[in-house]
């Protein structure tokens, strides 16, 4: 998973999965899910993340791997 900010265009790009998207939908205002050939989400892009999420407040608590 990579989460990525860019300041320029204000996008917040949560990335479940590492394979390129083949469908994309608007689910709500400014949240665009992304959808692999399978059909699962990979991907999710928060457009004007700034003033959707609290930017300085994203961390990670706790990650558990699994192999």
């Amino acid at each position: 998973m990579r989460i990525a900010y860019f300041r320029e265009t204000d996008m917040l790009s949560i990335r479940l999965r590492d394979e390129p998207s083949t469908e994309s939908e608007e689910v709500a205002p400014g949240f665009v899910f992304d959808f692999g050939s399978d059909g699962k989400v990979v991907g999710l892009e928060i457009e004007h993340a700034s003033q959707q999420v609290d930017i300085r407040g994203v961390s990670v608590r706790e990650l558990e791997i699994l192999s």
